[in-house]
């Protein structure tokens, strides 16, 4: 079916844009029912065509997000997806939703139009008249859209490659050693200018701000070991989680977070843990699936 080949494409574009992968299957759902209204009239790219619908409806979307985002409590993190590290070796790139949390962050700081033209050009590689088509701007002007988020987000990282036999290490280590309070263990695993991002969304504790060097990230987890002391929790993992290794977790009180580890050179360089409860209906679902087992020893 000419749709269900473009479905992950279309995924990726509307999380990219979005931010949540609910989100985006709602859009792409939507595109699905307006292909199969107009597919009979002449598409001569069905690829550039619904590139085009799925652009517009999330611009619609996110008139109303960005409303929202302004109100958020706390850092903003996107909805984590999730994939096994062994499903991740069976799927090609291709039908990927690779979305690191980096760039997803970096497409914060860009108007809608811009994230758009940035994600339309530089992620999946659009010709500026197909852009202007689904922006209705002038290809000019769509230059002009992609100069300016360049400035902003530059150009895409790329990303260090950590195999699965050392991805599983790292965040078995990591986990160890939030769980245990063993502080060396965590020293020797964080590079010295790491970065703690957590997302509660008001809705549950979370750090209400980045936190940002080695020191600052440790000071932090040996206040709650200070505290709570060791709290032994049970865990899903190791995962990928948009694209980076990491795991699903619940904690003694029951809640469910992610935790996903940039890492660079075999130091973790940056943390994603994500808390909200709205956003985390996949990793609940996984645990619920019996992927669930007590912490690493």
């Amino acid at each position: 079916m000419e749709f269900e080949r473009h479905r992950p494409f279309l995924t990726g574009l509307a999380y990219r844009m979005l931010g949540s992968f609910t989100d985006a299957q709602d859009v792409v759902q939507d595109a699905f029912l307006r292909w199969h209204r107009d597919h009979d009239a002449e598409v001569e790219n069905p690829r550039a065509w619904l590139a085009r619908v799925v652009t517009r409806l999330c611009l619609d979307v996110m008139k109303s997000a960005r409303a929202r985002r302004e109100a958020y409590v706390g850092p903003w993190l996107p909805e984590p997806v999730l994939e096994h590290e062994r499903a991740v070796a069976d799927t090609s790139l291709h039908d990927r939703i690779d979305a690191p949390m980096a760039l997803m962050l970096a497409l914060e700081r860009l108007s809608p139009l811009e994230r758009a033209a940035f994600i339309l050009h530089d992620l999946f590689d659009m010709e500026h008249a197909d852009i202007a088509a689904a922006l209705e701007r002038s290809e000019a002007a769509c230059r002009q859209l992609l100069a300016r988020a360049r400035a902003h987000v530059g150009e895409p990282k790329q990303r260090f490659h950590v195999e699965e036999a050392e991805a599983a290490r790292i965040t078995s280590a990591f986990f160890a050693a939030m769980t245990t309070g063993n502080a060396l263990m965590l020293r020797d695993l964080l590079a010295s200018a790491a970065v703690l991002h957590s997302d509660g969304g008001g809705k549950v504790a979370a750090v209400r701000q980045v936190l940002r060097g080695a020191e600052s990230v440790l000071r932090f987890f040996d206040s709650l070991l200070t505290r709570f002391g060791p709290m032994p929790q049970t865990w899903s993992g190791p995962l990928r989680i948009n694209g980076l290794p990491g795991y699903v977790s619940r904690d003694v009180a029951g809640n469910v977070q992610t935790t996903a580890l940039d890492v660079e050179d075999g130091k973790v360089v940056a943390v994603y843990v994500m808390r909200n409860p709205d956003k985390l209906g996949s990793a609940v679902a996984l645990l619920e699936a019996g992927s669930e087992r007590p912490a690493p020893g």
